[in-house]
């Protein structure tokens, strides 16, 4: 019996058996013929949970002849990035692994400046957050390569299963485990995380029946039933979660049902029912907006229910009102008005307020001027007189731009009128 799980043994130990990745250290890529030739550059490793980052680096090391030293900045502190780098020292060969790079603060990552300058060190760092956002521009800059990994496509999951399944020392080879490629196929669709994949499987082979001749026999039922406990989490502070709240906005931005609810269904298997609340508020109002303010204004009781409600049965407002955005016209003229006016306000485009607009409900007032002049809109039919409200300055400065869509239509019309009869003479 093994004590340490089939992830970890299955581990690559040179880059010739890491799996997918291809873009990165496939045969043909640089990184391969750099490491084959015994050169090493520095680099983060950037990736989702479960994508091969820390494989990736152990299969680095193990294809040179380079000392290797491994730290995870979720435990490590300052005094031990100090030792390795005063053991590196004494050789100059020396490769610093540093999982989770960004749990490191700006001290925590400048302490690695200088070594890393003067060569004392390579350094892989590994980090499921953007580097761009959660490592210093410094160290970035130090590091000639920054990689991306991709999650294992189906068939990169089924060749780490079908290694395994065959591997007598470090898999499940000397088990003799019957699986159907189906079944195989089945966890292959599950996930996109190697580790998860591997511990899935050993899993499920634990909980197997043996028949006669003493072969484990791997069950349909077992590998659904095994499959369904595991459950999905995401990583609620990184990447792949803010990615998810994105894609679940651009989706429903872009009308396309099925992919909204692809999304809105992996973010309630993360856990987190505000930020999908969050974020069908600002969808409301920034991609329907003046298009649909009625469905806008239904984003807040769907919420209210959501909360009442709690999980599971949450998810059925959440599904309807996801897809009336969805299919709701769409507009985004409001903010955007509001972001260019915002905009000359910044580059001090303001001017004097009129002072027939200024306030006269003081003692004084009419003696500065202000109030005097001003025509009261209700005075007058329809509700309307021509008078200048913007500081002169700024012209005929226009912000909103009306659209030709769902319940804008009609703005769009009372628009047009007001803008002809403010440019009537009188």
């Amino acid at each position: 019996m093994y004590h340490e799980p089939l992830s970890h043994r299955m581990r690559p130990e040179r880059i010739e058996e890491v799996v997918g990745q291809k873009h990165i250290i496939g045969p043909n890529s640089a990184l391969y013929k750099m490491i084959k030739n015994d050169h090493v550059p520095s680099m983060l490793l950037y990736g989702e949970p479960g994508t091969g980052k820390t494989s990736l680096a152990y299969a680095i090391a193990g294809s040179t002849n380079k000392d290797f030293y491994a730290l995870n900045a979720v435990s490590a502190g300052k005094k031990d990035v100090e030792q390795v780098i005063e053991e590196a020292r004494l050789t100059r060969n020396a490769i610093l692994f540093l999982d989770e790079i960004h749990r490191f603060n700006k001290s925590q990552q400048d302490s690695l400046l200088k070594a890393l300058e003067e060569g004392v060190f390579i350094l892989i760092g590994a980090t499921t957050e953007n580097p761009y956002h959660s490592v210093n521009g410094a160290i970035r800059s130090r590091c000639g390569q920054i990689k991306q990994l991709k999650p294992l496509s189906p068939e990169d999951i089924t060749e780490l299963i079908n290694r395994a399944l065959q591997d007598r020392d470090k898999g499940l080879g000397k088990w003799n485990v019957q699986m159907d490629p189906q079944l195989i196929g089945l966890i292959a669709q599950t996930t996109s995380d190697g580790r998860t994949a591997l511990n899935l499987l050993e899993d499920i082979v634990m909980a197997s029946d043996r028949d006669a001749q003493g072969a484990i026999i791997v069950e349909e039922e077992m590998v659904k039933q095994s499959i369904e406990n595991k459950g999905f989490t995401h990583d609620k502070k990184g990447d792949i979660y803010y990615s998810l709240l994105s894609s679940f906005q651009k989706s429903i931005r872009g009308s396309d049902t099925d992919a909204a609810l692809h999304y809105l269904a992996r973010l309630l298997e993360g856990g987190d029912l505000p930020a999908i609340c969050r974020r069908l508020l600002v969808i409301g109002y920034e991609d329907i907006g003046l298009a649909n303010p009625e469905v806008s204004a239904r984003v807040l009781t769907a919420i209210q229910t959501v909360e009442r409600l709690g999980l599971p049965e949450a998810r059925i407002p959440l599904a309807s009102i996801t897809i009336e955005l969805c299919l709701s016209a769409k507009s985004n003229s409001a903010y955007k008005a509001l972001d260019a006016a915002i905009a000359d306000v910044r580059k001090g485009r303001t001017g004097e307020i009129p002072d027939h607009l200024r306030d006269a409900h003081y003692q004084g007032a009419k003696e500065l001027g202000h109030g005097i002049g001003y025509k009261y809109p209700h005075d007058y039919p329809n509700g309307w007189v021509k008078q200048r409200y913007l500081p002169e300055e700024l012209g005929d400065a226009k912000y909103y731009q009306p659209k030709n869509a769902g319940e804008e239509k009609k703005l769009l019309l009372i628009h047009e009128r007001l803008e002809q009869l403010r440019h009537q003479r009188d």
